[in-house]
């Protein structure tokens, strides 16, 4: 097969010689080479030619894979400073204690995961020992994103000093108590240690890089220095399959984010066996991390291993290390020196010879033991490298045994991501290695004791001293919130109330009408962040462009295309704006970090996010859970909303269903304004409550979703009636009456009856209220439902607050109460929507939607198709009407034929 990565003779043709006979003797030697002293010594000379030309600025193909060794030779390896064996021993008490936890917790079947902390164990301690800078350090501190199935062991670690303790541990997994600790990192769980929930698999690679790169956004924009902040990233090498895990790697690279770290725990196996089972993962991750310009460390091999290089004249070994697979290394683990004699020695003659000066233990001590990421000495090189590394991101590949330290129960066994236990007689032995003092006696009944060397002991001391020195605990988040910002002008909201007369403005040019008048207001305009995926044009932000700019770390090299036009397409270092490319989940990701800079840098910044609505929660619902885990807060923005106003784009464009999801978040706050001043009013509250000074009680972490649309229509003028305010945050609200509209109702005693309409739909039913009443003798009365989902939690509080004995109202029926007649509600999303209030709507309920997948067509050919234009609203008012005897039922029929339905 031919080698992908290899010069084609194709391209070499392009390129002409102009000395032929130089490189004719250039050829002639490497064959030499190879002739004479092997193919391995030639491959090795021009790996050290490539990387003195790279070296030396010469612009040459980057060599995506090196052999499977330390990159960081034994002999280049720093002293270790501190003292080694105390460090031992804090390793050691926490590699119990996690283990404890887990086994204890298994009695009440509530499990955990002991494998994945046993195989990191050393690259958490050593970057808690020496690197990871606390709250009180420069700047921020640094960011920790754990890996989540290692929570156990940074449990371990708070327990040994002193903030958490026994009781604590033993509620692990049982939080309903009150003093539980959650599964992993979740910090609206536990929110004073845990500031980034990470489980969610290939989350917290992508947020790490974000994170990263909004340091560096604040510095640039002279917000706060954080600089001296760095951002560390544990994860898994199965957990690189997931495509968020590798999405941002090349932006990473081209910002130069050397303020950023990813340790890779590389222990060859996922949950249900070897990553790469035919492969090598270390390998395969190199070239790719390489290949989007990181700056790539392998940390593979333990001390023990030395004396083997040291033998390997022929480069035997090496060769061999890098063809056996990964499922073969996890089986060497499993095997005994004969075997590992007969099946990896055996292989080459050359290997066979140095086989022979090696004893059965040195065997089983480089092939069970000794792994790079096992050996603090080891670890601290590569992350002293990493940090001094300057211009690019690194990562650390730490090639370790899922397991170690377990017994060989657990070690490299395909099911232990699923073992929860060890037996009384595997504790014992676990303790023998790792030299703790319990005593036999301290197993009560079976039950595995807590260790603890005491308060005052040299480990914990050491610990404690190491940490102040570093700047505080870690992982630790701030729970104190920034001084409440002082809110905006009250007139950017107020020039909505008036209506835009007869000009026709959509809610989206609303909503960036409000952002632009907001973003100049003294005390609070530099902290908006506006994120936009490459759409600002369609939403019509290009406007923006010139006077905030858009972020980017080198400014602008280039004079734009359209520098002599007003809205020119401005970039600059201090740039408010990130316009982030095509990458929805990367825009998340920028706005998760955004949205957390109160806690995570003290500093307040106010994210909105806007984005075709189809291609948010249906996209990116993953990190809409994550960004309410990490107890965000900002606004998102889902334009070109609904099902119907945006249908020459198609099936794929048409949102009918992002309200349903975004009601199952409990930290969103779900609005779908049909009005200009609802937008203002909405926006107006959610800095109220997230940013200024919240009511006693009222949570401030949560996050608001507003879907705006592209349709432009008159704005009518606020009602001038009481109770609006209230209703457009509640949910809902009177706009107007048969009678305050102006519709020419006949009878005075016709039937009534109530429209609900939310968002673009709301214009649906009052065209419908003009039908009704001219051609039906209808009177309908029109309601803006600004919010259906907040209508339901008020209910659904309401009800709790009745199993408790508290006599409460849901704002819905008090809002609806004496409203005659039955209740119609419609929306431009699927009939679940509205549906959200049906049972505490005391009238007779019933609803139009837009259900089932979406079309091309005009917006007036879609409605018709769904059933929600207005003489739809006609038809379904007129049959309701007639279920109840008000209307005659032959009118039914009638509307359907006269509106061709």
């Amino acid at each position: 097969m031919t080698d992908p990565n290899a010069i084609q003779p194709s391209a070499l043709d392009q390129l002409p010689d102009r000395d032929p006979e130089e490189t004719a003797e250039w050829q002639a030697s490497l064959d030499a080479v190879a002739k004479a002293a092997g193919p391995h010594r030639a491959a090795y000379l021009m790996r050290r030619t490539l990387e003195r030309a790279e070296g030396n600025g010469i612009a040459l193909p980057k060599l995506l894979e090196t052999d499977y060794v330390n990159t960081i030779p034994t002999a280049a390896e720093p002293a270790e400073p501190g003292d080694a064996e105390l460090e031992r021993k804090i390793t050691a008490w926490n590699r119990w204690n996690a283990a404890a936890m887990v086994s204890r917790g298994s009695k009440h079947g509530v499990g955990g995961h002991i494998a994945t902390f046993a195989s990191a164990a050393w690259l958490y301690e050593t970057g808690f020992n020496h690197f990871f800078k606390g709250k009180e350090a420069d700047g921020s501190g640094d960011q920790l994103y754990i890996q989540g199935h290692a929570s156990p062991g940074i449990y371990a670690r708070a327990f040994l000093d002193g903030r958490l303790t026994e009781q604590h541990l033993d509620h692990f997994r049982q939080e309903a108590g009150g003093n539980g600790l959650p599964s992993y990192p979740h910090p609206r769980r536990l929110p004073w240690l845990w500031e980034f929930p990470t489980v969610s698999m290939g989350l917290g690679p992508l947020s790490a890089i974000y994170q990263a790169r909004f340091n560096r956004y604040l510095t640039n924009r002279a917000i706060k220095d954080v600089s001296a902040s760095h951002v560390w990233a544990f994860l898994g090498d199965g957990e690189m399959d997931e495509p968020e895990s590798t999405a941002a790697l090349a932006l990473a690279s081209r910002e130069g984010l050397d303020n950023l770290t990813f340790v890779i725990n590389c222990n060859l196996q996922r949950l249900d066996g070897p990553v790469r089972a035919n492969f090598k993962i270390v390998q395969e991750l190199e070239a790719q991390f390489r290949g989007a310009g990181w700056n790539v460390i392998k940390t593979l091999w333990g001390g023990a291993w030395d004396e083997l290089f040291a033998l390997d004249t022929t480069g035997a070994l090496v060769r061999r290390l890098r063809e056996v697979p990964d499922a073969q290394v996890q089986t060497y683990q499993t095997r005994d020196a004969a075997y590992i004699r007969q099946d990896f020695f055996g292989k080459d003659p050359a290997l066979v010879e140095m086989a022979k000066l090696l004893s059965d233990d040195k065997i089983l001590e480089c092939f069970h033991l000794s792994r790079g990421g096992h050996e603090a000495r080891k670890v601290y090189a590569a992350y002293k490298a990493a940090v001094e590394f300057k211009g690019a991101p690194t990562v650390i590949l730490a090639q370790t045994v899922k397991g170690h330290t377990l017994g060989q129960g657990f070690a490299s066994k395909n099911a232990n991501h699923q073992m929860k236990k060890l037996t009384v007689d595997e504790f014992k032995t676990m303790r023998d290695l790792l030299e703790l003092p319990i005593k036999d006696s301290d197993f009560v009944d079976g039950v595995v004791p807590y260790g603890h060397p005491g308060a005052d002991s040299a480990e914990v001391r050491y610990l404690q001293e190491r940490r102040a020195a570093l700047g505080g605990p870690a992982p630790a988040r701030r729970t104190h919130a920034p001084a409440p910002l002082p809110a905006p002008a009250e007139k950017a909201f107020a020039s909505f109330d008036k209506g835009s007369g007869s000009q026709n403005v959509a809610t989206t040019m609303a909503f960036v009408r409000l952002v632009k008048d907001l973003v100049r207001d003294k005390e609070s305009g530099r902290r908006w962040v506006p994120i936009v995926p490459d759409e600002a044009r369609t939403f019509g932000m290009e406007s923006l462009f010139p006077s905030l700019g858009i972020y980017s770390p080198k400014g602008q090299t280039y004079e734009p295309v359209d520098r002599d036009q007003l809205m020119y397409y401005k970039e600059a270092k201090n740039g408010q704006i990130l316009n982030e490319g095509i990458t929805e989940a990367g825009s998340m990701a920028d706005f998760i970090a955004a949205s957390t800079a109160y806690s995570t840098h003290g500093e307040a910044m106010i994210p909105f996010y806007i984005f075709y609505s189809m291609f948010g929660w249906q996209r990116t619902a993953d990190q809409m859970w994550q960004l309410g885990d990490q107890l965000g807060r900002g606004f998102l923005v889902g334009a070109t909303a609904g099902r119907t106003t945006l249908t020459g784009e198609g099936l794929q464009h048409a949102d009918g269903h992002s309200p349903v999801i975004a009601a199952t978040n409990p930290a969103a706050l779900s609005y779908d304004p049909a009005f200009a001043y609802e937008v203002a009013a909405i926006v107006k509250e959610g800095l109220r409550r997230m940013y200024g000074e919240a009511a006693p009680g009222e949570d401030q972490n949560v996050f608001y979703y507003l879907t705006v649309y592209n349709e432009p229509i008159p704005q009518p003028a606020k009602p001038s009636v009481a109770g609006v305010d209230e209703g457009i945050v509640k949910g809902l609200y009177r706009f107007n009456t048969a009678e305050s509209a102006g519709v020419n109702v006949a009878a005075a005693n016709a039937p009534r009856i109530q429209l609900l309409g939310s968002g673009t739909a709301i214009h649906w039913a009052l065209e419908a209220q003009r039908l009704l009443a001219e051609e039906w003798g209808v009177a309908a009365d029109v309601w803006s439902a600004t919010s259906w989902t907040e209508l339901r939690r008020d209910a659904l509080e309401a009800d709790a607050a009745l199993l408790r004995g508290e006599e409460r109202v849901p704002y819905v029926r008090r809002a609806l109460q004496g409203a005659e007649g039955p209740v119609l509600a419609v929306s431009d999303y699927m009939r679940q929507v509205p549906d959200q209030i049906a049972q505490w709507v005391e009238q007779d309920y019933s609803s139009l939607g837009a259900d089932g997948f979406g079309l091309s067509d005009t917006r007036e050919a879609a409605r018709r198709h769904f059933g929600v234009d207005a003489q739809s609203i006609v038809v379904a008012a007129l049959a309701q009407l007639a279920r109840r005897g008000e209307v005659k039922a032959t009118a039914v029929k009638e509307a359907r034929e006269k509106y061709g339905l």
